[in-house]
C-alpha cells in the first residue's frame, strides 16, 4: 500500500495520461471507423477498395510496428508532433480499422429494403446512411464497440515505450526509487480495471437505453 501512497501524484499523472489517450484515440478511432465502414459499402468502386486497404493492412500490423512507423516515420516526410499525438494517430488508426468492421456488421443488419426507400425518396447515398442506415445499425453493435474501446485502453500501455506519460510508465520511476516492483504492477493494473470498468459502465448504460432489445 505504501508504494501507492507515497507516490500518489505518479499514479495519478500515469491514470491520467492514458485516460486522455483512451479518450482521444477513441473519437478518432470511431470517427474514421465510421467512415470508412462508408467506404467499405459505397456505391463507387475506388471508396470501396480504399477502405477495403485500410482494414486489410492496419487489422494485419502489430500495433508496436505501428507506433515505430508513426513515431519514426513521420517526422521524415516534416510531420513533427508532440509524441502524445503520435500516440493518439497510431491508436486511432489501428483501433479503427476494428471498428469499421464492428460497424460494417450492424450496416449489414439493417433490411436492403429501408435503404431502397430512402433511395426512392430522393435522398443521396450520404443521406441514406447518415440518417437512415447507421442510426439502427448503432443500436446493434453497442457492445462490441465498447469491448473493442476497452482493448485500445488496455493497448494505449505500448505509449509509454515511447516517452508517452501513461500508466505504465509509472513503474520505471518506482524501481528506480527502489519500491517492490511486483506491488507497483498491482496497483497499476488496478488503475487499468479502473479505466476498462468506466467504459464498460457506459456502453452498458447505452445498451439499455438505445441498444436493441434481447
Amino acid at each position: 500500500m505504501d508504494v501507492l501512497l507515497d507516490n500518489w501524484s505518479l499514479y495519478g499523472d500515469g491514470l491520467w495520461g492514458t485516460v486522455q489517450l483512451t479518450i482521444l484515440a477513441s473519437l478518432l478511432a470511431l470517427g474514421l471507423g465510421t467512415v470508412m465502414a462508408g467506404f467499405r459499402v459505397a456505391p463507387v468502386g475506388s471508396l470501396r477498395t480504399f477502405g477495403t486497404a485500410w482494414v486489410t493492412v492496419l487489422r494485419n500490423t502489430p500495433l508496436t510496428l505501428l507506433f515505430f512507423a508513426v513515431f519514426l516515420g513521420l517526422p521524415r516526410f516534416g510531420i513533427v508532433l508532440p509524441f502524445e499525438t503520435f500516440a493518439i494517430l497510431a491508436l486511432g488508426c489501428y483501433t479503427s480499422a476494428f471498428i469499421c468492421e464492428v460497424v460494417r456488421s450492424g450496416i449489414n443488419t439493417v433490411p436492403v429494403g429501408q435503404g431502397e426507400a430512402a433511395r426512392s425518396l430522393g435522398m443521396t447515398f450520404v443521406q441514406v446512411l447518415g440518417l437512415v442506415v447507421l442510426p439502427q445499425a448503432f443500436r446493434t453493435v453497442i457492445p462490441p464497440i465498447g469491448s473493442t474501446l476497452i482493448a485500445l485502453a488496455k493497448n494505449s500501455a505500448i505509449a509509454g515505450a515511447f516517452s508517452v506519460p501513461e500508466l505504465l510508465g509509472v513503474y520505471k520511476p518506482l524501481g528506480e526509487r527502489g519500491y517492490n516492483i511486483v506491488w507497483a504492477f498491482v496497483w497499476i493494473a488496478v488503475g487499468y480495471l479502473i479505466v476498462t470498468l468506466a467504459i464498460s459502465a457506459l456502453f452498458n448504460v447505452l445498451e439499455k437505453r438505445w441498444g436493441v432489445p434481447r
